[in-house]
């Protein structure tokens, strides 16, 4: 695992200093310990967590996993106990932003759910372009899919 890119505030980077804790081991920490450290509400130590533990999966940088925290995940286990699929995660995000999404990020969310039923698997998102083009070509869109594309 890489160091994950967080929004971290110039106020929590010292306090991270000051406790002698590198970006990388985020992940392993808990919502309680990390507030503690960073002196933050508990809720902003898990949005933090979340950052790192999805950035800790191969092709999700940043973005990505700020998409999945406006979804309301903060973990794996709670993208596999949702049940939806990757295209009900792109869905939803493009309706919560109100514009269709760069096809890419319906693989990535693919990715997501199938490293939250398969943790540990080496797959990046374009194993999951065939399986969305296929989808796509069968089923379509729906039909509120905003008409405003991402980067209009």
């Amino acid at each position: 695992m890489g160091t994950p890119k967080l929004p971290l505030t110039d106020a929590e980077r010292k306090m991270l200093r000051q406790a002698k804790i590198k970006l990388g081991s985020i992940a392993a920490f808990t919502s309680d310990q990390l507030s503690i450290s960073l002196g933050s509400s508990l809720e902003r130590a898990a949005i933090l967590l979340a950052y790192a533990k999805f950035q800790a999966v191969p092709s999700i940088g940043p973005s990505l996993a700020q998409n999945l925290i406006e979804l309301g995940f903060y973990d794996l286990s709670e993208i596999k106990s949702s049940g939806e699929s990757g295209a009900q995660l792109v869905e939803r995000l493009e309706r919560l932003h109100g514009v269709w999404m760069d096809p890419c990020v319906e693989d990535v969310m693919r990715l997501a759910v199938h490293h939250a039923n398969e943790p540990g698997s080496g797959k990046q998102w374009w194993d999951f372009t065939a399986e969305r083009k296929a989808y796509r070509k069968l089923n379509g869109y729906p039909d509120d899919r905003p008409i405003k594309a991402w980067h209009a």
